[in-house]
């Protein structure tokens, strides 16, 4: 997999996921967002493991600075 997430981007991304974690378990809204947020948590917390987002390769985006040979 070419990575495509930028360490910039990749500190964006874990705040969101803690950020959505954080509100999805004190129930900070309601509940069928709840799940919601818990995807997203989800989705930002292994896309930055990776260092791959799959919407970046659709789109042809790219923050990662270094290039994959």
């Amino acid at each position: 997999m070419k990575k495509n997430v930028g360490s910039a981007d990749k500190i964006i991304r874990i705040i969101i996921a803690i950020a959505a974690a954080y509100f999805a378990y004190t129930g900070a809204v309601s509940s069928p967002w709840n799940y919601v947020l818990y995807v997203v948590a989800g989705i930002m917390a292994v896309s930055t493991v990776a260092g791959c987002c799959p919407l970046y390769s659709i789109l042809g985006i790219g923050t990662c600075k270094v290039k994959e040979q």
